[in-house]
């Protein structure tokens, strides 16, 4: 693959949506097909770019900025890029489809409640004691993409949203 063929795709939804399964499914799929994209998760990046992060809105446009600026220069060495990330703001996605060519945006639709009864790193439970401040669906807005590439349900198999996106890459032409 080089830089006129790689490609990102940015998996969104609330926290809890399942994203970060999702992508796991993905990466298999992927990896299968004989292609290894790098995958810029946030919960692992933002420590090494804010390490002291406090999620106010300054913090997340620098974070996800930066995040789209990491995957751009992976994108351009050739390496397919998975951003499995909130991305709150539909300006934080755009910036990143703005410096990418081959874009996807994938859109893990799931409601606050569901989210809330999934919550696998108790980041809900964290609000209801006010331990968390700033949640995306919570206390922050989440704004929606307008028009993804692909939706998936969070209540279908991880498996089935996997080969969803597959799907869509393959029709693009991006795999």
């Amino acid at each position: 693959m080089n830089s006129q063929t790689a490609f990102a795709v940015w998996i969104t939804g609330l926290p809890a949506s399942g994203k970060s399964s999702i992508t796991g499914e993905l990466v298999i799929r992927l990896r299968s097909a004989g292609i290894h994209p790098a995958v810029l998760e946030s919960d692992v990046m933002r420590p090494v770019l804010t390490p002291v992060p406090v999620y106010e809105d300054e913090d997340r446009d620098r974070f996800y900025r930066q995040l789209a600026e990491i995957g751009e220069l992976l994108i351009r060495q050739g390496i397919p890029v998975i951003f499995d990330a909130t991305a709150n703001r539909r300006c934080y996605r755009e910036y990143a489809r703005i410096r990418i060519a081959r874009f996807a945006e994938i859109f893990v639709e799931c409601t606050v409640e569901m989210c809330k009864a999934r919550d696998p790193k108790g980041i809900y439970a964290a609000v209801l004691h006010g331990n968390a401040s700033n949640v995306p669906g919570v206390q922050a807005p989440y704004e929606p993409p307008v028009t993804p590439e692909v939706v998936v349900d969070c209540r279908e198999p991880h498996s089935s949203s996997a080969d969803r996106i597959l799907a869509h890459l393959k029709k693009c032409r991006f795999i």
